[in-house]
């Protein structure tokens, strides 16, 4: 496939909401009862959006797609627009599957493969796993990107066709978890529990918010949950951005944090520090 064809994947923070699955058949004249069957039955998912990267969502050039609802409500979220189920679009495995088809090369040669993210991909984990166990009978490496929250929704065999999870571990603190999410930390920590009990590797994250997220103890403690999972392979600390502000704007949803700057240099190689002091590789 050309470059040309590569157009299809697009940032989604350079994206409008519904767009960015062109070249993937829609499926919007089904009917709503039989949609939500094939829902349930993960032949059909609500996507948002998909894109090719390199180095970012894990090894090698990726194919990510990104899922579309969430039932977290982080406060630095930069894709607001991924957020409602709702508001994705149709698409159904046997068309997903035949696009990874496509770049079945260039993972091999570049040590890549695929990552499903959102949103949170564990809001469909029938579709999530149909895609997965897919993907895994081409010999494509996969990963996941989530939260955790919804990590009893991963069944074993869902588990069986992952490589890598992407955990996101967003505050150490329970108090200040769910002050940044709405949502409790201990679902999240249970799920890594599970992985390292697994075997399956981890890439934990952690977003540096100042005012949020930027208390040494936070940090400390959030250090120790990625230190007691024994398949953490590394860290990386992301600084917070305002790349999607002008989303929450658009959706008409308040922004807590407009006038929150971004960390200094300063305070995130601080914040990698206090995770390496757990041993843990830092980036």
């Amino acid at each position: 496939m050309g470059a040309a064809g590569d157009q299809d994947f697009l940032s989604p923070a350079a994206r409008p909401h519904g767009a960015g699955i062109a070249g993937i058949e829609e499926l919007s004249d089904l009917q709503r009862a039989d949609r939500l069957a094939r829902m349930r039955s993960g032949d059909l998912g609500s996507i948002h959006s998909w894109e090719l990267v390199t180095a970012v969502d894990g090894p090698g050039t990726r194919m990510t797609t990104f899922f579309s609802g969430c039932p977290l409500a982080c406060q630095y979220c930069h894709n607001p627009d991924t957020l409602q189920m709702r508001n994705g679009e149709p698409v159904s495995a046997e068309e997903l599957l035949r696009r990874i088809r496509r770049y079945r090369r260039i993972f091999r040669a570049t040590g890549g493969g695929i990552t499903l993210s959102g949103g949170e991909v564990l809001m469909q984990p029938a579709f999530a796993s149909k895609i997965l166990h897919g993907a895994k009978l081409m010999g494509v490496h996969t990963a996941l990107d989530t939260s955790g929250f919804l990590g009893s929704h991963a069944s074993d065999s869902m588990l069986d066709d992952v490589d890598l999870v992407l955990l996101d571990v967003k505050s150490g603190d329970p108090a200040t978890y769910k002050e940044v999410t709405g949502r409790a930390l201990e679902p999240t920590i249970r799920f890594g529990d599970r992985l390292a009990e697994r075997g399956i590797e981890i890439w934990a994250r952690f977003v540096l918010v100042p005012g949020l997220t930027d208390d040494p103890e936070n940090i400390r403690k959030a250090a120790k949950i990625a230190a007691r999972w024994n398949s953490v392979s590394r860290v990386e600390v992301l600084p917070f951005h305002q790349m999607g502000r002008d989303k929450w704007a658009s959706l008409g949803m308040e922004y807590k944090l407009a006038d929150t700057k971004p960390p200094t240099n300063e305070a995130v190689e601080g914040t990698r520090q206090i995770f390496r002091n757990e041993g843990l590789k830092v980036f």
